[in-house]
């Protein structure tokens, strides 16, 4: 298998110096892991070069014959605005370096600059024209209203917007190199949208799955970067660690809002230098995967009470994918119960049964506080106990009782109150109870047995009211 280049846009390097060229060639190729170069020592290709529209990046030389770099920088932002152009020059002129910036230029460099400040600049203009690619991709998916590739997303069962939008988004932001965060509640499904986001991606590498919760410092460090022979008491042989494993695929780290602040500096520096150290060793090696994180926790919460690095929090939000709820994608209740009859039936060995309508209503009322993962364990554990032609809506209900129609967490989070707090004037009883009545009945689509159990009273209690109701009885 091939490496991947990085970055996926070409980095062109044109200086009619060739030691110079080797030089920087080197370094962009060794610490920098810049691997998609070509390098011209004659100007006057420069210009060709660019019209075959592979090139994103250009690092431009002032002085050169033919052509000088001021020549070319004014040509290539007339012709080719949308590639980006750090200019080097061999000399520190504050009146060539702001005219080279009027021109156009990201960035004006010289080249006695240290090897870091150059690297620091180049990965910056990487990153630039990556969000511009990105950017003009997620314009074109959106107004187009389509997916490239929706074989990617076949495991996901759905049919809500909200989701469509966030496949159309991950198919724009896949080719990107930075990493991304996928959020949402337990149970939603972000190992799925990892799968997704790997196999656009990453395919032809590995995905490997880490959970970082609770992993201690030399523990993370052991798992991450692995260790030389003779690092530690009992490292009789040397390791490779998940980084290394992940090679030219994807790491994804899951629970990462549960990793130490200790944990979090270094995958910081791993994110910003693109390499790491082996325990035990002083040779650095660098990462080719692609990252790839998710969390159950509210990072934005967690950086503000202090539990989550700052820069780091930052670095991980360049690419943020946030899954709904299901509660907020009811449309999608069907479906999965269609999905995950057939998966149950065909463990259990049985037929996928048939099932009351009176069930779907029963589900689209409830808040589902565990997601999707709650709604497989509810339907397994009804497969399980199913006997007849029919299937039973007895341990749904009994499920959702364990449970509670509303879990005080759910509760809180959603900012519960009373509702009749901002009613200037309260409903007379009578009033209220015809409301609660009517509101029942319309959430269970006028079912009278399923209506009676969410008012909490009988069947035969409920019809008599109904009927007085009709007859303008009601007190």
């Amino acid at each position: 298998m091939s490496e991947a280049l990085y970055p996926a846009f070409g980095v062109l390097l044109v200086d009619d110096e060739a030691p110079w060229l080797r030089s920087l060639r080197m370094t962009l190729e060794g610490p920098g892991a810049i691997s998609n170069i070509t390098a011209l020592t004659d100007s006057r290709l420069v210009m060709g070069a660019l019209d075959r529209g592979d090139i994103g990046l250009v690092l431009l030389d002032l002085t050169m014959p033919y052509l000088s770099g001021q020549e070319l920088l004014a040509r290539i932002a007339e012709e080719h605005p949308e590639v980006t152009v750090v200019v080097l020059s061999g000399l520190n002129q504050i009146e060539t370096a702001v005219s080279c910036m009027r021109l156009g230029a990201f960035d004006y460099l010289v080249k006695t600059d240290e090897e870091d400040r150059i690297l620091e600049s180049v990965r910056r203009a990487i990153r630039m024209q990556e969000l511009q690619l990105e950017n003009k991709e997620m314009r074109r998916r959106f107004l187009n209203d389509r997916l490239e590739c929706p074989e990617a997303f076949a495991p996901i069962v759905t049919s809500n917007k909200a989701m469509r939008s966030i496949f159309q988004y991950i198919e724009a932001v896949a080719k990107s190199t930075q990493p991304i965060l996928v959020t949402g509640e337990s149970g939603v499904g972000k190992e799925l949208i990892a799968r997704a986001i790997h196999t656009l991606s990453r395919g032809d590498g590995p995905l490997v799955p880490v959970n970082v919760a609770g992993l201690e410092d030399n523990v993370f460090t052991d798992t991450l970067f692995g260790h030389k022979k003779g690092a530690f008491t009992g490292a009789d042989e040397s390791r490779s660690g998940m980084v290394e494993q992940a090679a030219e695929g994807t790491l994804f780290l899951d629970e990462i809002g549960d990793l130490s602040l200790p944990c979090q500096v270094k995958l910081l520096r791993l994110l910003q230098e693109g390499e790491y150290y082996p325990l035990g060793s002083d040779q650095p090696k660098q990462l080719r995967a692609r990252i790839v994180v998710a969390t159950h926790h509210d990072l934005s919460k967690k950086k503000d009470a202090g539990g989550f690095r700052k820069d780091l929090y930052f670095r991980l939000r360049a690419h943020h994918v946030h899954i709904p709820p299901l509660r907020e994608r009811k449309d999608d209740i069907p479906l999965l119960l269609d999905h995950f009859l057939k998966e149950s039936a065909e463990v259990f060995g049985k037929k996928v049964p048939s099932y009351p309508k009176e069930l779907l209503t029963l589900l689209g009322n409830y808040s589902f506080p565990g997601n999707l993962r709650e709604l497989r364990s509810m339907v397994y554990d009804a497969m399980s106990v199913h006997s007849s032609r029919m299937l039973s809506m007895n341990s749904f209900r009994q499920a959702m009782e364990v449970q509670g129609e509303v879990p005080a967490e759910q509760a809180a989070a959603a900012g519960e109150q009373n509702v009749f707090y901002s009613c200037p004037e309260i409903p007379t009883l009578s009033a209220a109870v015809e409301q609660l009545v009517a509101e029942a009945m319309r959430r269970s689509d006028n079912n009278q047995s399923m209506a009676s159990r969410m008012l909490g009273i009988s069947q035969p209690a409920l019809s008599k009211r109904l009927k007085l109701q009709r007859d303008g009885k009601a007190e």
